[in-house]
């Protein structure tokens, strides 16, 4: 009988923080209670605010942490011919279209539409969904920006996507800390539409972390993604994604998050409780447990 295959999986873009020690820390005990194994793989596909230095801090907090993990450890970065032909297959389908509307552009025009009254939908991050080229642009403008080289993100038509697929998809649900690694999963009904057309690429870069994350889990074998609530409406878009190109599905769980005292998701980009930064200052193993709620 196989094993479950578990993995802890994050972007060198910052210090870890106890958010992500929580993950850890679950999903190695997920592993051990199940007789399963644990993957460490390293999401560094931006390659400008992924760097060794913080990847190194990074392998430090988590040998901190206790962890024992598999080697090798799979890069991103080491891997973007596989995302690329994962691309490839879904632009062979005929779902993927380039994208010219710039970040600031898409503001402006759902900004408009709001002060005239309509409400624009957003996705379940918060995000405005994206409304088109044409909604902004003119022909004209639309064919300078094709034949002069300008930056385009590929995205993936879902209303088509979810035509192709046929019906609505689901995913495996189980619990997430423990009280229900030996129970059945439930079936959770997806709702990518709520996405819209997702990002997959962009013109320098031939993946992104949906198509990226699918890809990786499928060649990895990942029976088991244990990972934070703010992720569960993403499997939704993941679901799509692997059924599109074949791929098989895990089983999700979804834990809870550490949240500071202002009730707000920790964030690296804040700098909030860095594990580096409590280490340094005499955090031990049993504060920091107590702390998570472990």
């Amino acid at each position: 009988m196989s094993k479950n295959v578990f993995r802890f999986a994050p972007s060198p873009n910052g210090h870890l923080h106890l958010g992500h020690a929580l993950s850890a820390l679950l999903n190695a005990r997920a592993a051990v209670a199940l007789n399963g194994r644990l993957l460490v793989r390293v999401e560094d596909i931006d390659r400008t605010r992924c760097t060794p230095e913080l990847e190194r801090d990074m392998f430090e907090d988590l040998a901190w942490l206790g962890l024992q993990w598999e080697r090798p450890v799979v890069r991103q970065s080491d891997c973007f011919a596989f995302y690329r032909a994962a691309l490839e297959r879904l632009q062979d389908t005929g779902l993927v279209y380039p994208a010219y509307l710039t970040r600031a552009e898409i503001k402006g025009f759902v900004s408009e539409q709001e002060a005239a009254g309509e409400a624009w939908p957003r996705d379940p991050d918060g995000a405005p969904l994206y409304p088109g080229d044409a909604a902004v642009l003119c022909d004209a403008e639309l064919r300078q920006r094709a034949v002069s080289d300008a930056p385009f993100a590929l995205r993936l038509d879902m209303k088509g996507a979810l035509e192709r697929i046929g019906a609505r998809p689901s995913w495996q649900e189980a619990g997430a800390e423990g009280g229900g690694l030996f129970e059945p999963p439930v079936s959770v009904e997806a709702d990518p539409a709520a996405w819209g057309d997702v990002v997959l690429a962009r013109k320098d870069t031939p993946t992104s972390y949906h198509l990226s994350v699918v890809v990786d889990d499928a060649r990895q074998g990942v029976t088991d993604v244990l990972r934070g609530q703010d992720l569960y409406h993403a499997t939704s878009v993941h679901r799509v994604l692997q059924d599109l190109l074949g791929l098989p599905q895990p089983v999700y769980r979804h834990h809870r998050l550490v949240l500071d005292t202002d009730g707000r998701k920790l964030s690296k980009s804040n700098g909030d409780t860095s594990l580096k930064a409590l280490r340094a200052a005499g955090m031990t193993h049993a504060m920091l447990r107590r702390r998570i709620g472990l």
